[in-house]
């Protein structure tokens, strides 16, 4: 199941960002902390707060859609 997540008001330019979340964009998530952790680009620190927050997201909709079904 996706999970999203929008992360503002970044004091780093676009660009930047792109570069690292273009080396993770359509990986398994344990594999995308994996890069994410030994990358030395601080672009890496941001994206990977975006990450941990889509995954719990993902997982409380999980949550509250199996809530519905029972």
């Amino acid at each position: 199941m996706p999970g999203t997540a929008i992360q503002r008001l970044v004091r780093q330019s676009p660009q930047k960002m792109r570069l690292v979340a273009d080396l993770i964009r359509g990986k398994d998530v344990n594999e995308a902390y994996a890069i994410l952790k030994f990358n030395k680009k601080l672009a890496a620190r941001q994206i990977e707060k975006t990450l941990k927050s889509a995954v719990s997201n993902a997982e409380q909709k999980a949550l509250r859609d199996n809530e519905h079904f029972d």
